[in-house]
């Protein structure tokens, strides 16, 4: 690397008209490889009566239907007899890795040495983005398992000269922050903010350690939650957006949307009725497509796959950074959007509600949220529970006050829902651990609907 701005400065400073041919080409090569190598796409082209090679340009891939999660899982076993999606011969399968299954059977990809190395190629253009170095040090606080991320993260940290601590968990001894001096760590808003909670108990001040920047991954965050980080921390906080599919995005020092790898990463927008295509500003769900290169092989593609991951367009002009590669915002998951009354609030907005500037300095961030059907006909009942280091010391009333200001200025609607009553919202202030969420096993869920 030349510029340490780039991991790729040929690629990732591209022209915007070279960078939409380039993508063409990709496209075409995509779909040729898929013809010729996926059991699944030959199938899926004669049944639409598609011809491949009638599909040459970006475009055209709106016109060709989409597939989901439900579509991988029907096409392997124990639904079918094979795995229709692998394109490649056992021999050329490096690894067979599955998502996390939180929304249904795991999904089964496989990866040949080539994919890892796009993977770990995606990461690091990213990591070159948010500053890293040769000689940083950096604590990956993910699974290291069936899901690629923490495995892609420390190939593409092997190719930058960045040394990694590869923890898993968050739960490490603080030890390790005192002695080692990771410059960088990544992990989720709450393992981060727990992290730091144990390292103040323990007398060591995150501030003070050597951390330049922390990588949150894996999940959507707010802004709210975000700024409250970077103050206990004292040290920017970076997005990263990825999965086993393929999707690795982030943000850039310029913290100005999340740069999308277009040569290898294809992304269309479309409204939640699956009816049209969605223009840049508009908020849709985000549909991908693999891009590969002529004469390079994938061990799993996809075409028009709903991710049913939810964001806009943010910018398809050159970045402060230098990178023209177009930006999105931070991705939500659909799967953590709810009806309440009648009006979609996903978990996010909850969140930048919780962790509003008023609120944090009584509270630690914690939080779960339940959602019962009331005793009258029509009526939802939202209980928000937020945890306190000193719940004696907090005014619960000016919390809820705090919290349902900003909740009513994100989700204007259920302002009116909660006005005429078909809307009541319940908020309780908790001591530390005082929430279910911490006495039940795995990730936890902030938002769980009982009715």
């Amino acid at each position: 690397m030349a510029d340490n701005r780039y991991y790729h400065p040929v690629v990732e400073t591209l022209a915007r008209a070279d960078l939409d041919a380039l993508v063409d080409e990709r496209i075409r090569a995509t779909v040729r490889y898929a013809a010729e190598h996926s059991p699944f796409y030959r199938r899926w082209f004669a049944r639409h009566d598609i011809r491949p090679e009638a599909i040459r340009e970006h475009e055209d891939l709106r016109d060709l239907p989409i597939i989901s999660g439900a579509t991988i899982r029907r096409y392997q076993p124990p639904q079918a007899e094979e795995f229709c999606f692998k394109s490649v011969p056992w021999e050329a399968v490096f690894t067979v890795n599955e998502t996390s299954g939180t929304s249904g059977v795991p999904k089964a990809f496989f990866l040949t040495w080539e994919d890892w190395e796009r993977y770990a190629g995606k990461y690091a253009r990213l990591f070159v983005s948010q500053g890293f170095l040769s000689g940083d040090r950096m604590v990956v606080c993910a699974s290291y398992g069936m899901n690629v991320g923490a495995n892609t993260m420390t190939l593409a940290a092997r190719d930058l000269g960045v040394t990694v601590i590869p923890e898993g968990k968050c739960t490490f001894p603080v030890r390790v922050m005192a002695q080692y001096r990771p410059t960088a760590v990544i992990g989720s808003v709450f393992k981060l903010l727990r992290l730091a909670r144990r390292m103040e108990a323990e007398g060591i001040s995150p501030q003070e350690v050597g951390v330049k920047r922390l990588v949150v991954g894996g999940e959507s965050f707010a802004p709210e939650s975000r700024r409250y980080l970077e103050e206990v921390w004292g040290c920017p906080v970076y997005n990263n957006y990825g999965s086993t599919e393929g999707t690795m995005c982030g943000e850039c020092i310029r913290q100005a949307g999340l740069h999308v790898p277009e040569d290898l990463v294809h992304f269309d927008l479309y409204d939640p009725r699956l009816n049209r295509f969605v223009q840049d500003g508009e908020t849709g769900r985000l549909v991908y497509t693999t891009l590969l290169e002529p004469g390079k092989r994938a061990g799993t593609l996809l075409i028009n796959y709903d991710t049913e991951d939810t964001c806009r367009v943010v910018s398809r002009e050159r970045c402060g950074c230098g990178r023209t590669h177009m930006r999105i915002d931070n991705p939500r998951r659909e799967a953590e959007t709810f009806p309440v009354a009648g009006v979609p609030l996903n978990r996010v907005d909850v969140e930048a509600a919780v962790f509003a500037p008023g609120n944090m300095a009584v509270l630690n961030g914690e939080y779960e949220v339940f959602i019962y059907g009331g005793d009258e006909a029509g009526e939802t009942v939202l209980r928000v529970s937020m945890e306190s280091l000193d719940p004696a010391g907090a005014d619960p009333g000016k919390v809820e006050e705090t919290f349902l200001s900003t909740l009513f200025r994100l989700v204007p609607a259920l302002a009116t829902a909660y006005e005429d009553g078909s809307l009541r919202i319940v908020c309780n202030v908790t001591p530390p651990g005082g929430l279910e969420l911490h006495r039940v096993p795995g990730r936890p869920k902030r938002i769980v609907d009982r009715r």
